[in-house]
């Protein structure tokens, strides 16, 4: 069988797949969350053992910690993705759900029910906690799936797949509700984001040249997750201690995420204080700073910074800063070079902190915290399918909301339109 007919044959069983997931009950989604969590817990032993076949190869190609950090699963991880399914099961089921119910003059009374999207295409990069998250979001929100994760996390992906299976069975869903692309042959991107009429919406997420190829190529909606050049703003009016704190944890908790800490930005009249302070850290932590002309004036030994440097999303030990003389200015330089994903201010000041907040033009603005925060799990959203980029339909970390979608329903008595 060739890789259109492959593809086409998988969309077919999601389509006839997703009526029925739609139509499923709380309590059947409920025990697929459950059932799979407890199945993660029972087989970590097992899923780690396969999963070392993926990082070994991806170290015999020479890759990077940050993309190893990314691809591996180990008791802690596990035990989060497991936790992350006993909280989409304790999450309201929003289908069904009418609201904005309204009487008209006629006498017909309108509303509004809340949907599935129907049959969504999930193609992503490296981590296999995706393939938990995504199976676990579109199931509740009474989607089907069909899921094509990276060659570099095959192996581990085509047993998460078993473990699905079996959860789907044990709820009485049909197994085409979540299925997995085995197939490593490039291709299958193609035709997955051309087929139209069968699949309902594209999530990519990826490096910039996997999200720019889907964006161009697809004939299907597609919910953007982009990079994360995130950024923080120390503003004149910051409580030094914590600026500090918080900065390091945004930048060197975990390196090679989209919710990192990737540009700093200073107000002049901070840095003084705060950028000897915290070049100390980044040393002891071999994180490299790359500065604009200015930033050379409070500190010595860091690399200039060049234009590219303020676009950069480097996953790595690597930040960059610019220095500025004012929240307006700064604002200025977020908003042009940022990828739109989370910016923090570190601030007493009201005032400043909501002039941020208004002004930011990303998905997550935050005040006094660490960028790491957005996230699905944090936001109360059980996990996520990605974090959107877009100002349509889903912004932010997508979790169920963003799987769904509203249709009309009319309630009438007899009224006919005279």
């Amino acid at each position: 069988m060739d890789i259109k007919e492959y593809i086409k044959n998988i969309g077919a069983s999601a389509k006839e797949a997703s009526t029925k997931i739609a139509a499923a009950t709380s309590d059947q989604k409920n025990n697929f969350l459950e059932k799979l969590a407890e199945i993660l817990i029972n087989n970590t032993e097992d899923i780690i053992k396969i999963n070392k076949k993926d990082v070994g190869n991806a170290i015999k190609e020479n890759a990077d910690d940050a993309f190893i950090d990314r691809l591996t699963l180990n008791y802690t991880n596990i035990k989060s993705m497991a936790d992350g399914l006993i909280k989409v099961s304790k999450l309201n089921d929003l289908i069904g759900q009418i609201s904005n119910k309204k009487r008209m003059p006629s006498g017909i009374e309108v509303a509004q029910m809340r949907v599935p999207l129907g049959v969504i295409g999930m193609i992503y990069e490296s981590r296999p906690n995706v393939t938990i998250d995504a199976a676990a979001l579109a199931i509740k929100s009474g989607n089907s799936i069909i899921l094509r994760g990276g060659s570099e996390s095959i192996y581990t992906n085509k047993y998460l797949a078993l473990l699905i299976k079996e959860s789907l069975i044990f709820a009485s869903l049909p197994e085409a509700g979540v299925q997995i692309i085995d197939n490593t042959d490039r291709a299958a991107v193609t035709e997955m984001i051309t087929l139209t009429k069968i699949i309902d919406v594209i999530i990519p997420r990826g490096g910039k040249s996997l999200i720019q190829k889907i964006t161009n190529e697809a004939k299907i909606p597609v919910i953007k997750h982009l990079d994360g050049n995130c950024h923080i703003y120390i503003d004149e009016h910051a409580d030094m201690d914590q600026a500090i704190t918080i900065t390091n944890n945004a930048k060197t908790q975990r390196l090679g995420t989209c919710n990192t800490l990737e540009s700093l930005v200073v107000n002049a009249k901070t840095a003084g204080l705060f950028l000897p302070a915290l070049k100390k850290i980044f040393d002891d932590k071999s994180i490299e700073i790359r500065g604009c002309e200015r930033t050379k004036e409070y500190i010595s030994g860091i690399v200039n910074a060049t234009n590219e440097d303020f676009y950069e999303e480097y996953l790595g030990p690597i930040i960059s800063c610019k220095i500025v003389d004012s929240i307006e200015e700064a604002i200025y330089h977020i908003n042009k070079y940022s990828s739109a994903h989370t910016e923090s201010i570190i601030t007493e000041n009201n005032d400043s902190a909501t002039k941020f907040i208004r002004e930011i033009d990303s998905s997550s603005v935050m005040i006094n915290t660490s960028t790491r925060f957005a996230d699905g799990f944090e936001y109360g959203l059980g996990a996520e399918i990605g974090i959107s980029t877009d100002k349509f339909h889903a912004r932010g970390p997508v979790g169920l909301e963003g799987l769904t979608s509203l249709k009309y329903v009319v309630f009438g008595s007899g009224q006919i339109r005279t």
